[in-house]
């Protein structure tokens, strides 16, 4: 006997609510995110980087159509930052993004969670995101997008997807409209996207990051570890200055990644890796993003830079997903210096499309 939940999927209502989702992830294409309200490693990073007009115009000028504002609430908290003032910082960048016509994205970044004491944050984020939800609840749902929890950690994908279907379920009895993202564990895998089984709600975008291959794109990021030691790697692969692995790298994944490059180190291999977020895409019919994409800058080449941010979007761009990256004015900005046009290197005019 038919069940009614295919039925139902296939109502006009249901179908209505994913071609808006799907519109609303197309709206989002080439972003980049503020590096600024995440900054844990600042004692005071509310006054530290503050958006300015500049930079909205700066952005406007360079093509850019949505903002993604990672902020780090659990952080803030325990910093003893009152909550109406961080709520302050974040009223006025929604009324930037309104004034100079760019989409927004709340996020959840740098979160507690783990498989532990995955009920009670569960309840502290349905508690934050209803009070975002009411807040903002007079902006546009076209113009606002909330993402629940930024990079998920290794945790078991069963408990993560239990956390999300419960803020979702709490959300919805307050914000009917708004556009949720929702990514997969182990820090919004592709890997684990791919065995991730979407969420009923018609109404969410999945996002994915992506940073492959990880070892170039992190190369010497001392949060990361030993494993991303070895600098001095280039974009594509080439054998003729390919550096020796840094010893510290031995024993770690950082020496098999190292021997990998010559194969993942390449246009190629970005392409069939983000085919596997498009097939997952595509399985279930709904709309995905690339949430962040980039290179740290302290070791990595400024050509080689360009040559991986245009490929990746150009891979984006031929799979039909849109692409946000990171950041504008971090330790993965796109520019040589302070934001400004001056400060773009003609390389990466070309790897933007400026």
């Amino acid at each position: 006997m038919t069940t009614s939940c295919p039925i139902a999927k296939s109502s006009p209502k249901y179908m209505q609510l994913r071609a808006l989702a799907f519109r609303r992830a197309a709206s989002l294409n080439n972003g980049i995110s503020f590096s600024w309200l995440e900054q844990t490693w600042n004692k005071n990073p509310l006054n530290q980087g503050a958006i300015k007009d500049a930079d909205f115009a700066l952005l406007k000028r360079l093509g850019f159509r949505s903002i993604r504002l990672p902020i780090a609430f659990t952080y803030l908290e325990t910093a003893h930052i009152p909550t109406v003032e961080i709520l302050g910082y974040i009223d006025k960048v929604v009324k930037q993004c309104h004034r100079y016509g760019f989409k927004l994205v709340l996020d959840y970044h740098y979160g507690n969670l783990n498989d532990a004491n995955s009920s009670a944050e569960t309840l502290k984020l349905i508690d934050l995101w209803e009070k975002l939800a009411k807040r903002y609840t007079n902006v546009s749902a076209d113009d606002l997008f909330f993402e629940l929890y930024n990079e998920p950690p290794h945790m078991n994908p069963n408990v993560w997807k239990d956390v999300a279907y419960n803020v979702v379920t709490a959300l919805r009895k307050v914000d009917k409209k708004r556009t949720l993202i929702i990514g997969a564990s182990n820090y919004n895998s592709i890997y684990e996207l791919s065995r991730f089984v979407r969420l009923a709600d018609e109404n969410i975008i999945y996002t994915f990051h992506f940073y492959e291959p990880f070892f170039f794109t992190h190369q010497g990021a001392g949060w990361v570890g030993n494993q991303v030691a070895t600098t001095g790697v280039s974009f594509p692969y080439s054998a003729e200055n390919f550096p020796a692995l840094d010893p510290r790298a031995k024993g770690t994944p950082g020496e098999s990644n190292h021997e990998m490059y010559r194969r993942d180190g390449n246009e190629q291999s970005v392409n069939d890796k983000l085919q596997i977020v498009k097939a997952w895409g595509d399985k279930y019919d709904v709309p995905i993003i690339c949430g962040e994409y980039g290179v740290y800058n302290k070791y990595a080449d400024l050509d080689s830079r360009c040559r991986y941010i245009k490929a990746v979007r150009a891979a984006l761009k031929k799979l039909g997903i849109p692409g946000m990256l990171w950041d504008y004015n971090g330790t993965f900005s796109i520019f040589a210096g302070k934001p400004s046009i001056d400060n773009l290197p003609a390389c990466m005019k070309d790897a933007i499309a400026y």
